[in-house]
C-alpha cells in the first residue's frame, strides 16, 4: 500500500468517535479526517484544554488509527455565502449568533482561525473545507452577468480570506478547499481565478474531489496535473451520470439525492463513472503522499457495507510510483 486509507467522518457525526473509530479499523481504515462537527473534533474545546487533542490522539491509538486532516466546511461555508436560514442548521451556535448575515460571516471567519489554531495544536498539517461564495447564485448569467460583477465575487473572497489564511501562515498549517459547487472555485477555470485573488497564497490549495468535477464534464484528471503542488488532501468520492430518466438535467430539479429521475448521482467508491486508476497514475506523477480519503455517499447502499467495500477498493487500486525506469535493467554500466 503507497497512502493511507482514512475515512472522512462527515457523513458519520450521528455516531460519538468513540463508537466510530473502532467501527471504521473494522472496515478497514488506517486512520480519521475528523470532522468539526458531532463529537468528533471540536474547534473551541481543543483551544481552551490542553488534554483534549492528546485525548483525540489516544483515542485513536487505541484503535491503530491516526488522524492527518481535521475539517471544518461547514463553517467555511458560511465565510462568503450570502446567508440564509439554511446557514442555521449548519454552523455552530455561536457563529449564528443573532443571525445577521455579515455577524455569521465575521464569526465563520473568526471559527476557520480558530481551527487553523486547533489543527496546529492537534498536529495536523491540513484543514479542509468550503469557502462559500457570493456570486454562485449568478452561475447561470442570467441577468445578464458580466466580469465586472464576478470579479467583485473574487475580491470579496480575497478580503475575507487572506486574513484567515495568515493565521494559517502563523500555526504552520494549509487549508484545502474542496472545489465543489457553491464554493468561489468549482471547476479548473474558477480555481485558477481563485488562486489568483489570493496572489497565489502558499498556504492555500485543494482538498481533491473527483465525484463534483465528473459529472460537470471537468476534467478531473487534468486537473491534478494542473494544481499537482496545490493538491493539499484526495478525497475518494465516486459518482455516476447521465443515468437517470433524463427528467432532471446537471442542476438537479430540485430533486433529492437519491431520486431515479436524476442525471446524477453519488455512489459508493468504484460502482460509479470516476476513473480512479487514472486518479492514481495523475498523483503518483504530482508526487503527492499524502492520503486517500473516503468520503462515502450513496442514497442507495447501507454505509457500513458502502464504507467496508470503498476502503477494500482504495487499498486495492492504490500503489506506489516506480523507483526508476523499468528499463533500468537494459542499462549498460
Amino acid at each position: 500500500m503507497a497512502r493511507p486509507v482514512t475515512l472522512f467522518t462527515g457523513q458519520w457525526a450521528d455516531l460519538p468517535l468513540a463508537d466510530l473509530a473502532p467501527m471504521a479499523k473494522e472496515m478497514g481504515y488506517d486512520g480519521l479526517e475528523l470532522a468539526c462537527w458531532g463529537d468528533h473534533f471540536q474547534v473551541q474545546e481543543a483551544l481552551k484544554s490542553e488534554s483534549y487533542s492528546k485525548d483525540r490522539r489516544a483515542l485513536l491509538k487505541k484503535h491503530g488509527l491516526e488522524v492527518y486532516a481535521i475539517s471544518n466546511h461547514l463553517v467555511g461555508q458560511a465565510v462568503c455565502d450570502r446567508i440564509d436560514e439554511r446557514h442555521r442548521s449548519i454552523v455552530p451556535a455561536q457563529v449564528w449568533g443573532d443571525g445577521d448575515p455579515e455577524g455569521v460571516r465575521t464569526r465563520a471567519a473568526k471559527e476557520m482561525q480558530d481551527t487553523a489554531r486547533a489543527a496546529a495544536k492537534l498536529g495536523v498539517k491540513t484543514v479542509n473545507g468550503f469557502t462559500g461564495s457570493s456570486i454562485w447564485h449568478s452561475i447561470y448569467a442570467f441577468p445578464p452577468t458580466d466580469q465586472v460583477y464576478w470579479d467583485k465575487g473574487f475580491q470579496d473572497f480575497a478580503r475575507r480570506w487572506l486574513p484567515i489564511l495568515q493565521t494559517f501562515e502563523e500555526v504552520g498549517v494549509n487549508f484545502a478547499l474542496e472545489v465543489h459547487p457553491t464554493e468561489i472555485a468549482f471547476d479548473i477555470a474558477s480555481a485558477q481565478r481563485a488562486l489568483e485573488a489570493l496572489g497565489h497564497h502558499q498556504r492555500f490549495g485543494f482538498n481533491y474531489d473527483p465525484s463534483h468535477l465528473g459529472y460537470q464534464g471537468v476534467d478531473y484528471v487534468k486537473f491534478i496535473r494542473t494544481f499537482a503542488q496545490r493538491i493539499f488532501h484526495v478525497h475518494m468520492k465516486d459518482v455516476w451520470w447521465g443515468h437517470g430518466s433524463g427528467e432532471a438535467g446537471v442542476f438537479g430539479g430540485h430533486t433529492s439525492f437519491g431520486d431515479s429521475r436524476r442525471y446524477w448521482d453519488f455512489r459508493s467508491v468504484g460502482r460509479g463513472d470516476i476513473r480512479f486508476e487514472e486518479i492514481i497514475v495523475a498523483l503518483n506523477d504530482s508526487g503527492y503522499g499524502g492520503p486517500l480519503s473516503v468520503e462515502w455517499e450513496d442514497s442507495r447502499m447501507d454505509r457500513v457495507h458502502g464504507a467496508t467495500e470503498s476502503a477494500a477498493f482504495c487499498k486495492r487500486l492504490d500503489f506506489k510510483p516506480a523507483g526508476r525506469a523499468f528499463d533500468a535493467a537494459f542499462a549498460k554500466d
